[in-house]
């Protein structure tokens, strides 16, 4: 049942067809009575299944657009009149950004830079009341700060820049942007960075349902290099909950780092995904799931480590995430052992042609 204070005006969230969109979607939909319109292009990661439990919520409003569509972007918040606006919508995977970089530069700066300049335009037209209590969260990654040694401290929120990938460069470049919107013309701007993040409805591209998925068709499990890269993960419904915290106290100009405790490589993660989908699935002939454990060539510029510190929102927001981790990864593998269907759908030819040339 919605328990936070009712707002007269919705919020606008972009691309919430995707994995952590639509989650944020389920989490504003439980505790929340305002409206949320979702704007996504739906590309290939974007899929309305994900949301098709509360398609006909009446505080729900999903648009198809792509938010470099300025016209569209223009004549939607004229007409919708959102209190916030939640930039989820990104280029997202490491490995595609290798190979299609454009692709991460188009929409990650370009049509983001589109929607930054709309958003400023809108906000200037509010009277006084509405421009203080406006609010654009810019959803970015842990990634942005580039690699750690072993025994580094973790990022804190002001620790530079030092990308190494298309896309952690792609998304720098818009959160310089964002920043320098909220300097010069004084936009109500919050920068967020996040961790890995797990749970439902995460395309299978990325490490955990990818490797769930590979398992249950008995194919091996990829692993880059060694697989000693070090990852900070954080459970999904902990982080939509950090940014529901943020959205409501959040100080404009600021940004906050946030991640978990649980910090992993990513061999290790794959063992733990095994061991659970033996316990799961005690008659698959696939067991023990750990022979089908492959590992292949490192990509380019393989980032050994990422860990944040969330003392920042811990301590001015109250945040802690909940639950542990294994309780989450159980979860989340059970997830995708219900919703098979789910997963047959998003597989589509492309993504198969998609494994082939990255992993083979």
């Amino acid at each position: 049942m919605p328990t936070s204070r009712s707002h007269s005006n919705p919020i606008l969230i972009t691309g919430g067809a995707g994995f952590i969109g639509s989650n944020f979607v389920h989490h504003w939909l439980n505790t929340q009575e305002s409206h949320l319109i979702n704007l996504d292009a739906l590309t290939y990661s974007g899929n309305l299944n994900n949301l098709k439990d509360i398609a006909e919520d009446p505080r729900y409003t999903f648009i198809h657009g792509d938010v470099g569509d300025r016209d569209k972007v223009r004549a939607l918040l004229h007409k919708t009149k959102p209190r916030a606006i939640l930039h989820f919508a990104a280029e997202t995977h490491v490995d595609r950004s290798i190979k299609t970089p454009e692709s991460f530069v188009n929409t990650n700066v370009i049509a983001s830079y589109h929607l930054l300049e709309e958003i400023l335009g809108y906000w200037k037209e509010l009277d006084q009341a509405e421009k203080q209590s406006f609010r654009f969260l810019n959803i970015s990654t842990d990634e942005v700060f580039g690699s750690l040694e072993k025994n580094d401290a973790p990022t804190v929120e002001e620790s530079p820049y030092r990308p190494n990938s298309p896309y952690s460069a792609s998304k720098a470049a818009f959160n310089h942007l964002a920043r320098a919107y909220h300097a010069t013309f004084n936009l109500p701007v919050i920068t967020t960075y996040c961790s890995n993040n797990f749970g439902p409805y995460q395309f299978p591209e990325k490490l955990i349902p990818l490797m769930v998925v590979q398992a249950l068709q008995s194919k091996p499990l990829p692993i880059y290099g060694d697989g000693k890269q070090m990852r900070n993960w954080l459970y999904v419904e902990d982080h939509c909950k950090a940014l529901n915290l943020i959205l409501e106290n959040g100080v404009p100009g600021s940004s906050y780092n946030i991640g978990s405790d649980n910090e992993l490589d990513n061999l290790t993660l794959v063992n733990l995904i095994c061991t659970l989908l033996d316990e799961l699935l005690p008659s698959s002939p696939s067991r023990p799931y750990k022979q089908l454990i492959q590992h292949v060539a490192d990509r380019p510029g393989h980032d050994r480590k990422y860990s944040l510190d969330s003392s920042k929102i811990k301590k001015e927001l109250g945040w802690t995430p909940t639950g542990n981790f294994e309780e989450h990864l159980r979860n989340t593998v059970q997830w995708y052992l219900r919703n098979f269907a789910w997963v047959e759908n998003v597989l589509s030819g492309d993504y198969r042609l998609w494994m082939a040339s990255q992993y083979e």
